[in-house]
């Protein structure tokens, strides 16, 4: 018997926003969240030199992994030996490498809802048992430390991630110590997904690692470096399962790009430019969060970090997929659906990607604003 896979519904929206761009259509992208920026310069121009110069081949950078442990120490002031650091071809094969490490098929491993569209899929296509925790407006949209020792029985495993896809929101460092002792308490093995750390709008996101050493952690080069489609990413693992993970990712995924790796090297290093990014990332949420309740969304999940904003638009429609495809369709604005985050929920909202430039937003917003007024309930007369 095969599993059963979702859709990943916000693809089907991209790919009809591409058509209209085909057909001369102006479309402005925030369905995904990936950067509009590219790679930082100096990556790009160490990418030019090794082309001319490198045949290349399967190959497993070590500066580049002491590099990244390097990272831990200066960001987190944890310890991380080189070897426990297993380079991927981005954040999906190490979710893949995470899993499968930890966990045999049955075993039940716990995320939030919302989530990631990938985390459920991905479970269930390793024949795991997905436990979905609902997390609303009085938990923030995020896990919490009650929600976990609610729990029965107690499952294998729990994937957390802060800041979070679709929502943004961050789990308090008090509240991320908690939820590590109760699932040390109870034996539950934790998956960080730490791909958004770097893009956050006040206190910066605490690593998991700080709390539990036994964690993996999962990242990649794609959001904070700008650098989604050269496709590297890696897991931190314990000493006691470095071999297994480098088992493997050698059988599934052989290495990462080396061209990707000679790059990502560089890039660690380009903090200015990267910092840039960030100071546009800000300006376009404060854009969003000044027009969106002028539009009618007034209830959205705390975007304290990532890129993304998660609004809620029941009062317009209980069918997500339906309204962010007429959006595009009316203003070649390209927005995610709810759906892909929640299965329970998510027909009732959307998600903006503000990972492009500040006039992609004011243009997006000039389209959406008679857009959404034309949907509005108009006022009761008295």
């Amino acid at each position: 018997m095969t599993a059963t896979i979702d859709p990943f519904h916000a693809i089907a929206i991209s790919r009809a926003a591409h058509q209209l761009a085909a057909e001369g259509r102006s479309v402005i992208h925030m369905e995904f969240g990936q950067p509009s920026t590219g790679a930082p310069a100096a990556a790009i121009a160490e990418a030019h030199r090794i082309l001319d110069s490198d045949g290349m081949g399967y190959w497993e950078s070590s500066p580049l992994k002491s590099r990244i442990a390097r990272h831990y120490a200066d960001s987190y002031g944890v310890s991380v030996d080189p070897e426990q650091v297993i380079l991927t071809c981005g954040a999906s094969p190490a979710f893949v490498l995470a899993l499968s490490c930890l966990f045999a098929p049955g075993d039940r491993v716990a995320f939030a809802r919302p989530g990631y569209v990938s985390y459920r899929n991905t479970v269930k296509a390793l024949f795991l048992e997905p436990v979905e925790i609902g997390c609303g407006e009085a938990e923030r949209f995020q896990i919490t430390a009650a929600a976990i020792e609610a729990l029965d029985p107690a499952p294998q495993g729990l994937i957390l991630a802060s800041p979070a896809n679709p929502t943004g929101t961050i789990i308090a460092p008090d509240e991320l110590a908690a939820i590590v002792a109760v699932c040390r308490r109870r034996g539950i093995r934790i998956i960080s997904d730490e791909i958004y750390h770097g893009l956050s709008y006040g206190e910066a996101a605490r690593s998991v690692l700080q709390d539990a050493p036994e964690a993996l952690i999962v990242n990649s080069f794609s959001k904070y470096f700008s650098m989604a489609g050269w496709r590297l990413g890696w897991l931190v693992v314990p000493p006691a399962l470095i071999d297994a993970a480098r088992a493997r990712m050698g059988n599934l995924f052989l290495t990462p790009p080396s061209l990707a790796q000679h790059a990502g090297l560089v890039a660690f290093d380009c903090r200015d430019e990267l910092e840039g990014h960030i100071r546009t990332y800000a300006t376009n949420r404060a854009l969003l969060l000044d027009a969106l309740p002028a539009l009618g969304l007034r209830r959205i999940a705390p975007p304290d970090g990532a890129f993304y904003i998660y609004a809620d638009i029941g009062h317009l429609t209980d069918d997500s997929m339906a309204f962010c495809m007429e959006l595009l369709m009316d203003t070649g604005v390209t927005t995610a659906p709810g759906i892909d985050f929640d299965p329970v929920d998510g027909h009732r909202f959307m998600r903006f990607s503000f990972a492009v430039s500040t006039d992609r937003i004011e243009e997006a917003l000039r389209r959406m604003t008679p857009w959404f007024a034309a949907r509005l309930p108009l006022p009761r007369s008295s």
